[in-house]
């Protein structure tokens, strides 16, 4: 065989390390139930979407049956984008969890594989799993073409979109992986990562399509959703005509889908480089380091090691686990730098949206959009910087046997428990003080009358047939709203600690909250969001069952609260939604106590049964 051949032949098919990947991961048991619920969820809906469209009434014929092809296939190739982003983190997850150990990473470099080897070895070991699944969807895709309407450019387009996204989160967690910056909970760094960009994307795409009427924007090349937004729906949300733009604005507004491949690929593979050059270096974390072991960034800011033995002496709260996990996830310089950087950036976004609406920048329509999508961005990073706290609380110390020397002392499992969850809502609130400030300040803004802004601060929005009168915020939302949101960032970090208790390691305990808590929210959500819409009173109580549904309850009541505010009238809205809050934290509240009683009836139990797994 050439040399040349075997060479290209180790860095891919018989790379050792892919290959053992993909031996160890097709035995998991866990893998395969994510194949088959990844397919499952995928026909089910379009079965759903063909059945619906072709038995909601009259006369079949081909225009029909096209229409209906047409539509199930947009929504299965929404679902497959949202699937691959939801599932590449956790499949990429043990090129983190696994190599970002010190100690495997002493062992695989004394082997004599090269660094190109190492890094696409783990790439293309762990990528293979999701582009399998995006080939295992495809006869799927091909049952559209029967009723026509569905070109088949347009379904590898929609393929290669899916396939560039999944490329560049494999490339994200190798260079993770190698830079020796994270550890197991990298994971659950994607998702936040993933919500926030995809969120910003969205947000910044409203923004310019409602001022300009429409169309592609710079934002759409960088988000796949947009992307295939534009691909599926090109009447709607057209492109930039062919040879209208020039230079960068015509590859991101005339052919958006290429470009985000295009963007994707190229930013993976300087990932990729960036990897192989530092991963026989010690990692970016190490590399530029002296001899004595302190990185280059903490001489900068002119910090000693980390493994220094001396700290000063700190004030301890009464009940010390609350002290320990209010303080100690602030005990290194990158977490300091994040949670400060959110809760700064956060402060000025919110404030400069105010001042943005009063000077006449904003319109009504804009800032009521611009501050929910900013808002309901915030919470849900706190949302899940929240799950992923809270998910890794106990199982970390039972990996690195803190667990075992806390039972050692007089401490109590309520007060273990209890401290837990006081600690965590401590060190999350700076973080809420963001969007919760945010709404403060411009329902106080709202209520002095915008200080004499020029048009006011109120529209008159159609409710029904009949157009109502309204503050462009209830006045009354920043003082109400912790009322929503607080017991709820409770009841997913109490859903966290269970979780945490009885999962073996963090990841497993990381990916089960994220999965219960969204399922949750998601179903407690839906359910509100359409409540308030439809039913009268009572409705506008169920909408404060989530952040989410609050906010838009809120900011939009001609379209949250449309039959309260038809049949009882705006004050009667206002009233129920207060009293929803109300409702609410009361209803989280005692969730919260059900499940820590039980966690700490069977605290015992379950810490014995668990004792040893590292």
């Amino acid at each position: 065989m050439p040399v040349i051949l075997r060479w290209f032949l180790r860095l891919g098919p018989t790379n050792p390390i892919a290959a053992r990947l993909v031996q160890n991961g097709s035995r998991r048991t866990k893998h395969f139930y994510i194949r088959a619920a990844y397919l499952a969820v995928l026909i089910v809906v379009l079965l759903w979407s063909l059945l619906y469209a072709t038995l909601s009434g009259g006369d079949l014929d081909y225009r029909k049956l096209a229409a209906a092809g047409s539509n199930a296939f947009q929504l299965t190739a929404y679902l497959q984008v949202g699937l691959i982003c939801i599932l590449a983190p956790v499949f990429m997850a043990g090129a983190i969890a696994q190599e970002a150990s010190p100690g495997n990473w002493d062992i695989l470099l004394t082997t004599p594989l090269t660094a190109a080897e190492i890094v696409l070895g783990n790439l293309l070991g762990r990528l293979l799993f999701i582009l399998g699944l995006l080939f295992a969807s495809l006869p799927l895709f091909a049952v559209t073409q029967y009723f026509g309407g569905v070109p088949g450019k347009a379904i590898f387009a929609s393929y290669a979109i899916a396939a560039s996204a999944a490329f560049f989160v494999g490339s994200v967690a190798i260079a993770l992986s190698v830079s020796r910056l994270v550890g197991k909970r990298a994971v659950f760094a994607f998702y936040i990562a993933v919500v926030s960009y995809l969120a910003l994307t969205w947000a910044g795409d409203l923004w310019i399509t409602a001022a300009r009427g429409g169309g592609v924007t710079m934002f759409t090349a960088t988000n796949p959703f947009l992307c295939l937004h534009s691909l599926l729906n090109p009447t709607s949300y057209p492109r930039a005509a062919a040879g209208s733009q020039t230079g960068i604005r015509a590859w991101f507004l005339e052919t958006p889908v290429a470009t985000f491949c295009i963007i994707s690929s190229l930013s993976s593979i300087v990932l990729l480089l960036a990897s192989t050059l530092t991963v026989r270096m010690g990692g970016l974390i190490n590399a530029g380091s002296d001899s004595s072991g302190v990185p280059w960034y903490r001489k900068a800011l002119g910090l000693g090691a980390q493994s220094l033995e001396h700290r000063a002496p700190r004030a301890v709260w009464m009940n010390p686990i609350a002290w320990r996990e209010a303080a100690a996830r602030n005990s290194t310089l990158w977490r300091i730098i994040a949670r400060w950087s959110f809760i700064a950036v956060g402060g000025l976004l919110g404030l400069s949206l105010v001042v943005m609406y009063h000077i006449g920048t904003f319109t009504h329509a804009e800032f009521k959009l611009s501050l929910m999508t900013t808002v309901i961005g915030e919470l849900s990073v706190i949302v899940l910087v929240a799950i992923n706290t809270s998910a890794t609380a106990v199982s970390r110390e039972r990996e690195d046997g803190t667990l075992d020397l806390l039972l050692t002392t007089p401490i109590t499992p309520s007060q273990y428990l209890t401290g837990k969850l006081r600690g965590l809502i401590a060190y999350l609130l700076p973080m809420l003080a963001v969007p919760l400030g945010t709404l403060l300040i411009a329902s106080i803004y709202v209520a002095l009358g915008g200080l004499e802004r020029t048009g006011g601060v109120t529209v008159s929005p159609m409710v029904l047939t009949t157009a109502v009168k309204m503050p462009v915020i209830f006045p009354e939302t920043g003082f109400i709203a912790p009322l929503a949101v607080i017991p709820f960032i409770a009841f997913c970090v109490m859903v966290g600690l269970q979780f945490s208790l009885k999962s073996k390691g963090t990841l497993a305990s990381v990916v089960a909250t994220v999965a219960v808590a969204g399922i949750s929210a998601g179903i407690l959500g839906f359910c509100g969001w359409q409540a308030g819409q439809d039913i009268p009173v009572a409705g506008p109580v169920l909408s404060a069952l989530t952040p989410a549904s609050f906010m838009y309850a809120s900011v939009n009541p001609e379209t949250g609260m449309t039959k309260t505010i038809a049949d009882a009238g705006l004050f009667s809205s206002r009233l129920s939604l207060a009293i929803g809050c109300v409702v609410a934290a009361m209803a989280y509240a005692g969730l919260i106590y059900g499940i820590h009683s039980n966690m700490v009836r069977t605290f015992d139990m379950t810490v014995r049964k668990l004792a040893g797994n590292k």
